[in-house]
This record gives structure tokens, C-alpha cells and sequence, in this order.
């Protein structure tokens, strides 16, 4: 429900602040007054397109505002999806620069046009003569039906259903497809991993290989080396290990005058020992080091081999060729498994499929068993509003499964005698499609909270008795749902709650649209003015007042 509407800096309007009646509201005043630019700043709150020209002074920023009262409208999940702090009062707000650059907000939250939109098109519904293009799409009229049933909530559940199915279908076309092009790959992937196997790669052969290669070429060298070596550890006369042998035996003997000697003696024959052992390990390696072209040719070799599966897979360790290896080994038996993994998608898929398709028979059956009823509701209601020829018929076509069940609506309309009923876009008129949008919103009211409806010159080119049941209507709409009407008919003008009248000051420099509710004597000679047409009469004045008295 608007709760209050303000507006600054648009069009003609340089202020205008609007507390509409939470029931019906009516605005009136003379044609290019600025009616329809009230309806203009509502509509960039509802997304629509900027213009700079709309800038009543181009030095200033242009702001359309409104606070709703959104508790009744179950929007909790749609501001949780947007990151939006949610509470049962809301503020919108649309602010263009003098720039012409447009910004958006919700409860002082920056958002895009498309979450304006989303929000604010729950709260907002403007309904004009020229605005019927939404009855004639085929989801508006299968919602129309939905509604009428009270199917949302098996819709919601519906929906989720379709939704799982979709997503194991594409799991199952992604796994068919990838099963396909993973067995165009089998033997190439076989061939690779055969190779890889064959190889016998260790992780850390490669390092230990380099190693032994290096020793190989250089035995000789190696050898002369570790000959000298262990002559001057302990073969020599004056020997490493025969020194300190001495060493050790003349700290033994001074130990006996202090134990300062004792410890040095101690760590010396230590270090006495781990030599031996260190000579032991030399003389074994000596005996061990030998020349040996084909060890050599072995390990050259191999090497060559775990280099060419490197520059072949482009990696430089067999870490990363083993990985590739077990890669492979996946690829390969993931193929070979392919045919069960797919039996058991494909199983889910179906699974999916038949719980859907439960559901949406469900949703069919209630959707069919309430058309004749609707049809017979919606044409009562276009005889009483002064189209008596007037015959709509719903037709339910079956289709294949989509996101809204198992069928697709059609809504035809035929306003004259003797024409069959066609789609209602080739056949409506202006004036009609507005009356059958009415009688279709008059019926919903009583089913669902619809947003702020707001109705802009429906009325035009009716009158009488059919003005009339337009404006009961609208009161009894307004029991439960806020209305505001832009009208010219002084039949629908008596019913509201609240009288805006709607008018153009001239000041020194422009004309300015400004807007006030009017005082009970005030609407007494705006509806005498509208039933004249002319000056007020007596007559008329009589007339207004008996109308205003039966609202």
C-alpha cells in the first residue's frame, strides 16, 4: 500500500506530496493539467527510462520518493536475494542529477534498475487504456487462471520440481556428451598410459639416477681420489689415524694429573673412532668404484627416457608424470565405468520427470476445473459494465512440459455478435481491453493482495449505468486493496475516499502542475463542474450532492 508519494523537480511539478487513502482515491482536473505526469514519476520507480528534459529546473536534482507498507506482500526472500534490509515500511526513491545521470535506492540501499523493478513492480500496478499488452501475453493469462484457482502454492511447489528435472537433465546431456568425446579419447588416453606404465616410473629416481650418472663418468678421477684419501687417513707412516692414535695415548697418560686431561682424551678417542668408521666407509667405496660403460649406458639411458615422457607431456619431474599418469588411469577407467554412472543419471532424470509431471497434472486438473466459472464470472461482469455481446472463452491447450505445466492458455474475446471469439490482441480495443482488465482485477482482488492498483482514464468513453457499476467496482475492489483512479466520470469521482484535484498555476516565469486534496464543499463543485460540464447549476450542485451522500 503507498502510504505517501513525493515528488520534486519533475516535468511541471516543481513539489508534490500525495498521502493517498489506504481505499479508493480519485484524481481530477482539466486535460494537460499534469495528471498523466504523476503517473510518469511513478513510472521510474517502477524502472522505467531517464530523460534530462524531464528536469523542472536543470540546475537541480530531479527525486521521486514513496514509503509503502509491503507487509502484506511476502517480499522477504526477494530482499534477502538483493542483499536488501527488509522492513514492513518501505522506501523508494529516484533521484536524477542535473546531469541527467539516474540513481536508484531501497530503504537507502543503492540497487540497479532491474531490482527497482523487481521490488517495486509488487507494490505498483498502472493500468491505462494504452497498457494492455501485458493481458495479452499468454503468462499473465495462465496467471489470471492460476490465481483464480488458488494454484500459487502448488505452482511454487511445481516450479522446484521442474527446476530439479531440468538440472538432472543437463547432468545427464553433460555426462552423454562427455561420455562421447571422452570415448573419441579412449585410445589415444590407453596409448599414453600404456607408455607411462610400461615406464615403471619411481618419484625419486630421476634425482638418484643424475647421481649414480655422475659417479660413472667420473670413476676414475672418483677412484685416484678416495686411493689418496685413505692413504692419509691410515696407510701413510705419519698417518692421520696413527697421529692421532698418539695424540690419544698422550692425554690418557696426562689424565692421571687432572681431569681437564681425562675429557680431552675422552673426546679425542671418540674422534678416533668416527674416523675409522669414516675409513672403513672410503675403503668400501674405493673397492666399490669401478669403470662401467654398460652401467653407464644403463642409466644414460634411462634418463633419456623419463626426459622424453617430460618433453613429451610438458612437465620437468616425474612427480608430475606420475600424476599424469594416474590422470589417465581415471580418464580411462571412468570411460569403461561410463555406461553405469549414465544408467544411474539417466535414472534420476526419469525420476525427476515423474514427479514433475505428477505435479503439473495436479496443476492442470484444478486449472481446467475452474475455466467454465471463470468464463461465466468475467462475462457477467462485462454485461454490467455496458458490453452485453461480449463473450470470452478460455481455452487450455495441452503442450509438452515447460516451466508452467502442461498446457498453454489462450484467452479469447469476441465483443459483437456473430464474430467468433479470437485472440484478445487482434480483436480488443482500447476501451474494452480496459474494461475486461477491470473485470479481471475486480474478480482477483478477492484472492490474492495485489499491489497499489492505479487506473488511468479507463473510464473513457463510458457512461450512465455502466459508469456507475465502474464505480461500484472500483469502491468494493477498494475494501481490500488501495485504488487510485485518474477519471473523468463524476460517477466514479463520488465513491472515493479521498479527492485530488489536479491543476496548472501560471507564476511570472512558467506554468506549474500542482496538486491538493480537495474539502468536501471543494469536491462538491469539482463533481457538480463535471457533471455540467459548464458553470455550475443548481442542478448539478443538487446532483453532486446526492452522490457524494450515497458514496
Amino acid at each position: 500500500m503507498l502510504l505517501s508519494l513525493h515528488i520534486r523537480n519533475y516535468a511541471l511539478i516543481e513539489k508534490l506530496d500525495l498521502k493517498p487513502h489506504k481505499a479508493f482515491n480519485v484524481i481530477t482536473g482539466e486535460t494537460g493539467a499534469g495528471k498523466s505526469i504523476i503517473l510518469g514519476a511513478l513510472g521510474l520507480l517502477l524502472g522505467g527510462r531517464v530523460d534530462k528534459k524531464v528536469l523542472f529546473n536543470e540546475n537541480e536534482k530531479c527525486i521521486i520518493e514513496a514509503n509503502f507498507d509491503i507487509s502484506a506482500y511476502r517480499l522477504q526472500n526477494i530482499f534477502a536475494e538483493n542483499d536488501l534490509d527488509y522492513e514492513n515500511i518501505a522506501t523508494i526513491r529516484r533521484e536524477i542529477s542535473s546531469s541527467g545521470k539516474s540513481r536508484a535506492f531501497i530503504n537507502d540501499t543503492p540497487v540497479n534498475l532491474e531490482t527497482l523493478s523487481q521490488v517495486s513492480s509488487q507494490l505498483i500496478d498502472i493500468h491505462s487504456q494504452h497498457d494492455n499488452l501485458m493481458l495479452s501475453a499468454e503468462s499473465y493469462q495462465r496467471n489470471i487462471i492460476d490465481i483464480f484457482a488458488e494454484n500459487l502454492p502448488l505452482l511454487t511447489e511445481y516450479q522446484a520440481l521442474f527446476q530439479d528435472y531440468l538440472q538432472k537433465s543437463k547432468f545427464y546431456q553433460n555426462l552423454l556428451a562427455e561420455k562421447n568425446q571422452a570415448q573419441d579419447e579412449l585410445d589415444y588416453h590407453k596409448f599414453l598410459l600404456d607408455e607411462l606404465f610400461k615406464a615403471s616410473l619411481q618419484e625419486n629416481e630421476q634425482e638418484e639416477l643424475e647421481a649414480e650418472l655422475g659417479i660413472l663418468e667420473n670413476a676414475e678421477e672418483i677412484k685416484t681420489k678416495l686411493a689418496e684419501s685413505l692413504y692419509k687417513l691410515q696407510e701413510n707412516e705419519n698417518s692421520v689415524l696413527s697421529s692421532l692414535k698418539a695424540i690419544c695415548r698422550d692425554f690418557e697418560k696426562m689424565s692421571e694429573f687432572s681431569s681437564i686431561y681425562e675429557e680431552l682424551a675422552e673426546r679425542i678417542e671418540n674422534t678416533l673412532a668416527e674416523l675409522k668408521d669414516i675409513a672403513r666407509e672410503v675403503e668400501k667405496l674405493f673397492q666399490r668404484t669401478e669403470y662401467n660403460p654398460e652401467r653407464l649406458a644403463c642409466v644414460q639411458k634411462r634418463l633419456d627416457e623419463i626426459e622424453r615422457l617430460q618433453k613429451k607431456h610438458r612437465v620437468k619431474s616425474v612427480k608430475e608424470l606420475l600424476q599424469i599418469q594416474q590422470d589417465l588411469q581415471n580418464k580411462v577407467e571412468s570411460v569403461l565405468n561410463f555406461d553405469e554412472i549414465l544408467e544411474k543419471a539417466e535414472k534420476e532424470k526419469q525420476i525427476a520427470l515423474q514427479k514433475a509431471s505428477q505435479k503439473a497434472q495436479l496443476l492442470s486438473e484444478k486449472r481446467k476445473k475452474i475455466v467454465a466459472i471463470l468464463e461465466k464470472e468475467l462475462q457477467k461482469l462485462l454485461f454490467e459494465l455496458g458490453m452485453p455481446n461480449a463473450r470470452l472463452q478460455i481455452q487450455i491447450l495441452p503442450t509438452e512440459l515447460h516451466a508452467a505445466g502442461l498446457e498453454k492458455v489462450a484467452f479469447l474475446f469476441s465483443a459483437n455478435k456473430g464474430i467468433a471469439p479470437q485472440e484478445i490482441r487482434n480483436v480488443a480495443s482500447g476501451g474494452e481491453f480496459s474494461r475486461l482488465m477491470l473485470a479481471i482485477k475486480y474478480i482477483l482482488a478477492g484472492k490474492t493482495a495485489m499491489p497499489t492498483l492505479i487506473f488511468d482514464e479507463i473510464d473513457t468513453g463510458i457512461s450512465g449505468e455502466t459508469a456507475l457499476k465502474m464505480a461500484l467496482m472500483m469502491k468494493e475492489m477498494a475494501k481490500n486493496h488501495q485504488i487510485i483512479t485518474i477519471t473523468h466520470l463524476h460517477q466514479i469521482a463520488a465513491k472515493a475516499e479521498k479527492h485530488y484535484f489536479v491543476f496548472k498555476e501560471d507564476t511570472e516565469t512558467r506554468t506549474i502542475s500542482r496538486i491538493k486534496e480537495l474539502s468536501y464543499e471543494e469536491r462538491l463543485q469539482e463533481i457538480a463542474q463535471m457533471i455540467s460540464g459548464t458553470k455550475n447549476s443548481a442542478a448539478a450542485l443538487q446532483s453532486a450532492k446526492e452522490l457524494l451522500q450515497n458514496s
